[in-house]
Parts: C-alpha cells; sequence; structure tokens
C-alpha cells in the first residue's frame, strides 16, 4: 500500500512537469529560449497568492465547478494500473468508468464556461462539447479493445496480462487501439492539431475560452486538472501499449515508468511544432480516424479469435 500511495504521489508531483517539459521542448524546437520545465510549479504559487474575482453574472456553479474539473480526475488518478508487480491496484476500473469520470469533469468545465455568460466561455464550451462527443466513444472502443487483448475488463488486470503475455495473433488489433488512442490523447488534452492551448485567439481557442473569466485559487486548480489530465492519459498510454518494465523492482519500475511518461511529453512536443492546427470542421475527420481504428481494433480481435 505504501508503494501505490507513493506511485499515486509522483503522478500528482510530475504531472506539471510534464507539461512544462513539453512547452520548453516546443520553444526549443521553434529556436526560441526555452523556460524552465518547472515553470508550472513557479506558476502555480503565483496564483494561489492571487484574489479570486467571479463575474458579476456568474452564478453558485462558478464556485462549485472547479471542485468538480478537479475531483473526478484525482478519482482517475487513484484508479491508475499499477507501475511494478506486486503493488496494490484497484481492479474495477473499465474503460466506462474512466470514460465517465473524465467525462464528468469535461461537463464542469463546459458549465464553468457558460456560467459567466460570456461570449467566448459558450463558443469556448460549445467545442468542447463538439471534441467530446467524437472523443468518447473512440476512448471506450479503444480501452475495451486493448481489455480484452489484456484478457482482462479491469484495465489494471489488463496492463499486468500484457506485461507477462503479449499474443503475437493480436498484434494488428493492438496497434491500432494504440494509434487512435494516442489521438485521443491529444486531443482530450487540447494539443496540437485539435486545439492549442498557447493561444487566446477567438477564432481558434477552445480549453482557453472555457477558463478566461477563471481567477486566483480557482485558475491554479483549474490549472493543476489540465496538468493531471494529461498525466493520465500519459499514464494510461505507456502502461496499456508499453507496459515493459513492471517486472523490475519498485525503484526501477518507478523510474522506467518516469522515463515513459517524459517520451509521451517529447512525442507531444515533436507533433505540435511539425503540425498545423486544423481547422474545427476539419477536427471530426481526425477524430472519425480515432474511432474506425478503435472499431477496427475490436472488429479483427473478434475475427482472430482468442
Amino acid at each position: 500500500m505504501i508503494n501505490y500511495m507513493l506511485t499515486i504521489f509522483i503522478i500528482f508531483l510530475i504531472a506539471p512537469f510534464l507539461q512544462g517539459l513539453t512547452k520548453s521542448i516546443k520553444m526549443y524546437l521553434l529556436f526560441k529560449k526555452p523556460l524552465s520545465p518547472f515553470q508550472p510549479y513557479i506558476n502555480y504559487m503565483k496564483l494561489i497568492r492571487k484574489e479570486v474575482i467571479y463575474a458579476k453574472e456568474s452564478s453558485i456553479i462558478s464556485r462549485i465547478a472547479v471542485f468538480m474539473v478537479l475531483g473526478p480526475i484525482i478519482m482517475v488518478v487513484f484508479l491508475m494500473p499499477p507501475v511494478f508487480h506486486g503493488s496494490f491496484y484497484i481492479s474495477f476500473i473499465d474503460a466506462f468508468t474512466i470514460t465517465g469520470l473524465l467525462s464528468l469533469s469535461t461537463f464542469f468545465l463546459m458549465l464553468l464556461g457558460l456560467d459567466s455568460a460570456s461570449a467566448f466561455g459558450g463558443i469556448g464550451s460549445s467545442r468542447e462539447a463538439f471534441i467530446s462527443a467524437l472523443v468518447e466513444p473512440a476512448m471506450i472502443l479503444t480501452i475495451f479493445s486493448i481489455s480484452l487483448i489484456g484478457k482482462s475488463i479491469g484495465v489494471s488486470g489488463a496492463v499486468l496480462n500484457l506485461n507477462t503475455y503479449f499474443d503475437i495473433n493480436h498484434a494488428a488489433s493492438f496497434i491500432l487501439a494504440a494509434i487512435s488512442f494516442f489521438i485521443i490523447l491529444i486531443a482530450e488534452n487540447g494539443r496540437v492539431p485539435v486545439d492549442n492551448p498557447e493561444t487566446h485567439l477567438e477564432l481558434t481557442m477552445v480549453h482557453e475560452a472555457m477558463i478566461l473569466e477563471a481567477s486566483g485559487t480557482n485558475l491554479m486548480l483549474i490549472e493543476t486538472a489540465s496538468a493531471l489530465k494529461f498525466a493520465v492519459f500519459a499514464t494510461l498510454f505507456v502502461s496499456l501499449f508499453f507496459p515493459f518494465g513492471i517486472n523490475h523492482c519498485w525503484c526501477l519500475a518507478v523510474l522506467v515508468f518516469i522515463a515513459k511518461l517524459v517520451l509521451v511529453s517529447i512525442a507531444v512536443a515533436f507533433i505540435e511544432v511539425n503540425t498545423a492546427k486544423l481547422r474545427l470542421f476539419k477536427v471530426p475527420n481526425l477524430l472519425g480516424i480515432a474511432i474506425i481504428f478503435g472499431f477496427l481494433s475490436l472488429f479483427i480481435y473478434y475475427v482472430v479469435g482468442e
């Protein structure tokens, strides 16, 4: 149990670093002076000392939604697959549980954008609903498919089984699921080409539009939720599709786990630098690929058979 809590603590601690690292690598690749990967921690310390201001038109939702955005993501963090063999884990977490909790967080984020009656907030919330409606079925299909390949509906059990034995007959299904999930990772975290987390242009912003009215500690909590969400998706990606390293001793397994998370951040940075942001009505084409690949992964699994 102590090792399990240590793993959870590491995810909480490294989440802002992963976002800072991604931004730092992007700036380096664009021949700009990179910021420190630890800049998010400094930003949190600044925000926590600032005053919280609410719009006159806002209701009690703006007071509650901030915590409801962060709460479900924290619950998902505690349900993550084990990093090493022998670690405690919760076995009942499946595709529907993960997707439901993350969707609940997104729902309250959309409410937060709508509550202040801001035009930008409404635009961001409607766009987020549009994107989430395409991401969620792809996510359920992909996680369900990889769980079947791992011979366990529970995600944690599937991770342990995949590390122990992988049936090469399901390689095609496995690769399709990996591609689908990586597209989902980019879309759900508002990264290029679906969204640009660094823009404040009303024609392009999605996530930033919903949090324009947030300030002080509230903004810090939302940014924390955003960082944790990226860490959750990165953890699921490396645990499900790169489950190696679990058999090592806990200290070495944790180091391998952190290294894999860092590699995901670097991959996201490279994609963002070399990809242009898509127009909003081109986003369904990309997310459609994730849905099709998730469905094909599931279909091929049943065609090949157990």
